[in-house]
């Protein structure tokens, strides 16, 4: 198991600080940021799921 170096929220450094309302947010929401590079993504909201993809490391789909 890797941790990934960002949260995907927000984008900070995912061992900085408290990131309990970004996981709050991330029940409702897609993710924003690349956990991995901290790129922002591009997201795809549609009435049932979403899609969300980093130019560097690829797709995240619910």
């Amino acid at each position: 198991m890797t941790v990934d170096p960002f949260c995907d929220h927000c984008g900070r450094p995912a061992a900085e600080g408290d990131h309990a309302a970004c996981l709050a947010a991330r029940a409702m929401e897609p993710p924003r940021y690349c956990p991995r590079c901290r790129r922002r993504m591009v997201v795809q909201v549609t009435p049932r799921s979403w899609s969300a993809r980093c130019s560097e490391h690829g797709s995240a789909a619910e």
